[in-house]
């Protein structure tokens, strides 16, 4: 089965919320914020792959979704940042956003950033100054992008057949290959490409 369409459903990653954390060790009464940042969230791109011929995976799993960061935590640790969603399609794909076209993919190897992962939220440690010296506040994580999009496949032949109406054009197509073209005895029996 051949597909040159698809629609999916894209949602990147969430940033990582910050940390709200002061210091604690022994000996130190009165340690300082030290909560971390959150990590990023995961983008999702799509990248160009000649080995790659039709859409047909989109429409088995039509809903593709990139891991969220990780939340901040104590001694300034920041979160990890989600890893990016790579999505290997044809080569010649066009990638449309509310019918816009966002991406055009057209050399093996080629990537696009379809839809970006959220910033990591700042920990209470990035809040400090010589005025707020505790501060107990961290900011929550950045949602990701998330959207419908359509995905086409621009096919160019490798051979065409050019002749009069009702010439045997789609009589010689399938007598030389495997194709099953509509073949009647007016014009313009063909109306799309075989």
């Amino acid at each position: 089965m051949f597909c040159d369409t698809a629609k999916v459903s894209l949602k990147a990653g969430k940033g990582g919320d910050g940390a709200v954390s002061f210091r604690h060790e022994i000996y130190i009464n009165k340690g300082g914020p030290d909560g971390g940042n959150g990590g990023k969230g995961g983008s999702i791109i799509f990248q160009a792959d000649k080995d790659t011929n039709t859409l047909i995976d989109f429409r088995f799993n039509p809903i593709l979704t990139a891991p969220d960061g990780g939340n901040g935590s104590g001694t300034r640790s920041n979160g990890r940042s989600g890893k990016n969603l790579i999505v290997e399609v044809p080569v010649g794909t066009v990638v449309k956003r509310d019918g816009r076209v966002i991406a055009d993919l057209t050399e093996d190897g080629m990537q696009a950033v379809i839809a970006k992962g959220g910033d990591g939220g700042f920990g209470n440690a990035h809040f400090k100054s010589s005025v707020r010296q505790t501060p107990v506040i961290a900011e929550v994580g950045e949602p990701g992008e998330a959207f419908e999009a359509e995905i086409e496949l621009k096919l160019l032949a490798d051979v065409g057949l050019v002749g009069l109406p009702n010439a045997g054009k789609s009589t010689f197509l399938a007598s030389v290959t495997n194709a099953k073209p509509e073949i009647a005895d007016y014009a313009f029996t063909t109306l799309t490409p075989n």
